[in-house]
């Protein structure tokens, strides 16, 4: 059983002791279900950089990252550092996310902020929506393809964009349709924790040009990026190589201007 699979044990549990203790009508009641959102795919079209900068504690593969750092500096350290969009872990166990931390985030910035989540179940897609989310996530690994169909199209009648992530060519297959927006490439190997770039460069031949090519993990340089850029990514998800310092938001306003010169 690799990380994945156990992640979503737990969260299977999770969401339906929650769906128990808190109705989604109480979602919809609430001052961000009705709020105009703010398209992370449109942003990314038009960015020279496509920074998505993440705000995460602690990771399965390197444990603590940073637990002292307030989401509201971070927050707005992102934005004034130029990022296209921020990230907000919300998984508690392993990740040492909070749904109030995007909340805060949403207090505290305008960027777009995807709701990076193990997304299991449609009640977690209203409680997105309810606490301030731009866009979710959507795991091709732990999902059929007629759960990405259903989650996708529900995301987008709630305005919310969809990031669909893959790990290799036979989920990419299965999980091509309208009701995404853009399809991020995880260079992380699940079973062994390494990471490569070449899983981009595979596959971004196999994506078509109606989404918005992502990579995620593993982007710690510029040369990375300058490495992905001519195979069409626009998006680039960077988590630990901001976290890991003492100023998230310092470290980013660093990176993108050097990015941009």
């Amino acid at each position: 059983m690799n990380i994945l699979d156990k992640i979503v044990i737990d969260k299977r549990k999770e969401v339906d002791l929650k769906k128990e203790l808190i109705p989604i009508q109480i979602f919809e009641r609430t001052p961000y279900f009705d709020r105009k959102t703010i398209s992370l795919s449109d942003k990314l079209r038009s960015s020279q950089t496509g920074i998505i900068a993440e705000f995460k504690r602690k990771s399965p593969s390197k444990s603590v990252i940073n637990n002292t750092v307030n989401i509201e500096d971070v927050a707005m350290g992102y934005e004034h550092a130029g990022a296209c969009g921020m990230s907000v872990l919300t998984d508690e166990v392993y990740f040492g996310g909070f749904l109030d931390d995007l909340i805060i985030a949403r207090e505290n910035c305008d960027l777009p902020l995807l709701r990076k989540e193990f997304i299991i179940d449609e009640y977690q897609i209203l409680e997105a929506k309810a606490f301030g989310a731009d866009a979710i996530l959507l795991i091709a690994a732990i999902l059929t393809k007629d759960e990405i169909k259903q989650f996708s199209e529900l995301a987008k009648r709630l305005n919310l964009d969809v990031l669909l992530e893959v790990h290799n060519e036979e989920e990419l297959h299965k999980s091509l349709m309208p009701s995404l927006d853009m399809l991020g490439v995880n260079n992380r190997n699940l079973k062994t924790f390494d990471v490569s770039l070449e899983t981009s460069k595979t596959l971004s031949k196999l994506i078509p040009n109606d989404f918005v090519k992502i990579s995620e993990s593993g982007i710690s340089s510029i040369e990375a990026i300058k490495e992905l850029k001519p195979y069409g990514y626009q998006g680039f998800l960077i988590g630990e190589n901001f976290m890991k310092t003492n100023n998230p938001g310092k470290s980013a306003k660093e990176f993108i201007a050097e990015l941009n010169k």
